[in-house]
């Protein structure tokens, strides 16, 4: 155990795995509210130590956790990483003697990382749960992490402040239905920010905010666009170095973001994700790039459910009225395998209880607004949840989450560095493109010698 904990701090420059993406966790035990139970036999001589990579979802994370304690005794504790820091914590926790008997990793390129701490899931009952094998973190017939769920990502509108738009005079769109492509999102964007004093608000954008608590959002999620649009052109999974074909595109949406917003773009580097959040809850713009996870936060914020929309990212592409949003998973369980088998066993029940038992289920669907790939999830009330719905049922097509084909963390860093520069004027969107072709080149080359 202790050589492979080394090996782990001596790996921990290598690519990071969690894209600042979007994760959550449960509580452990074999007894169900609802009758089902998890991996058979007793583990009451085992306990629980989940780190958890969302911050969003730390309390309810917290309070599952005690449920499960109560009804079953079994202790489970959740303990959440910073923003920006769960790979250097789960490194750090990993050699400790009491390390995480439940983490996270963001899919092949993560278990790259850290495979030889991996259970084999491949026998387990939360494994037999899934929906689709596609929802496996699979190498051959072994099974290391389980998608715990799926999560959806757009830019999400305030409609009353939307609808006022459209019955202005100024308006040049006048519903939702019509504005279904970049041309008209920017035609919006630009008449929102000219007028702002007479809709209310401060800006058609939330604050691009680029500090490490929101700048995941555009060197990942928003870089994600082109990625896709690429790999669709090209009908590739993945690339040892990307093209850049769509990084005009890029452009665009990040040009919009940056000019139409709440704030001058010289002061993003300072500027956080909560910021972001509280702009929009309070009123104060329009649109908001985030996804389903921020539901909870929004409402109780205040933010009612019929003030909620989800649109896609549009970039300028051909054909992208019919794009949907964008959904995929980057979060997979995984369980220590140098854990006690006593401690494997809890952990096993109750991820597996989390995904089964009325209380888990329901605490996931409308406390975390998640929706998770298990036979006996629970439909969430999340109105983003449903306007994803609504865009696949209209046969629009979802954009694919290429996280885990992005070549490693130092290359989101460098991609989201040169952004922060670019949108303070201190240098060209060329240093961004460079970033983005030049970086994932050399990354690729690193973390696949």
């Amino acid at each position: 155990m202790q050589k492979k904990t080394m090996k782990r701090v001596l790996a921990a420059g290598m690519a990071g795995l969690m894209a600042a993406t979007f994760m959550a966790g449960c509580s452990d035990n074999k007894s169900t509210d609802n009758g089902s139970s998890g991996d058979s036999g007793s583990s009451a001589k085992g306990q629980v130590y989940y780190l958890n990579f969302k911050p969003e979802q730390d309390k309810q994370w917290q309070d599952l956790a005690k449920a499960y304690e109560k009804e079953t005794g079994v202790k489970v504790t959740v303990s959440t990483a910073a923003e920006g820091t769960y790979e250097s914590t789960l490194t750090a926790e990993m050699d400790k003697d009491n390390a995480p008997t439940l983490f996270q990793v963001n899919g092949p390129v993560g278990l790259k990382n850290w495979k030889d701490f991996c259970l084999d899931l491949k026998d387990s009952d939360v494994y037999k749960n899934l929906t689709s094998e596609d929802f496996a973190l699979k190498e051959g017939d072994s099974v290391y992490g389980v998608a715990y769920v799926v999560e959806t990502y757009g830019i999400i509108y305030n409609k009353t402040l939307l609808q006022k738009y459209f019955d202005s005079d100024f308006a040049t769109v006048k519903k939702i239905e019509d504005l279904n492509n970049f041309a008209q999102l920017k035609t919006v964007a630009d008449e929102i920010q000219a007028n702002a004093k007479a809709l209310g608000v401060k800006g058609a954008f939330t604050s691009t905010g680029m500090d490490s608590s929101s700048d995941w959002r555009f060197k990942t999620h928003l870089a994600n666009l082109p990625i896709y649009y690429e790999y669709k052109a090209d009908n590739i999974t993945s690339t040892d170095a990307i093209k850049g074909t769509y990084l005009d595109n890029y452009k665009n949406i990040f040009d919009l973001y940056i000019t139409d917003s709440t704030c001058k773009a010289t002061d993003l580097a300072n500027k956080t994700g909560t910021d972001a959040e509280t702009e929009f809850v309070k009123g104060e713009a329009v649109f908001f790039q985030n996804g389903t996870w921020e539901y909870s936060a929004l409402t109780e914020g205040g933010l009612k459910d019929e003030d909620l929309g989800m649109l896609p990212i549009y970039i300028g592409v051909d054909g992208e009225e019919n794009q949907g949003l964008c959904t995929g998973s980057e979060n997979y369980w995984c369980v220590n395998a140098n854990a006690s088998e006593d401690d494997q066993k809890a952990t096993l029940d109750f991820i597996n209880w989390c995904v089964t038992s009325d209380k888990g289920t329901a605490a996931m669907a409308d406390d975390m607004g998640f929706v998770i790939p298990f036979k006996a999830a629970k439909e969430a009330k999340n109105v983003l949840v449903k306007a994803d719905k609504e865009y696949v049922d209209a046969g629009k097509t979802p954009v694919t989450w290429n996280f885990t084909t992005m070549p490693s963390e130092d290359w989101k860093n460098g991609v989201g560095t040169a952004l922060t520069q670019y949108a303070a004027g201190k240098s060209k969107w060329d240093d961004v493109v460079k970033a983005f072709k030049d970086g994932w080149k050399t990354e690729y080359a690193k973390v696949n010698a």
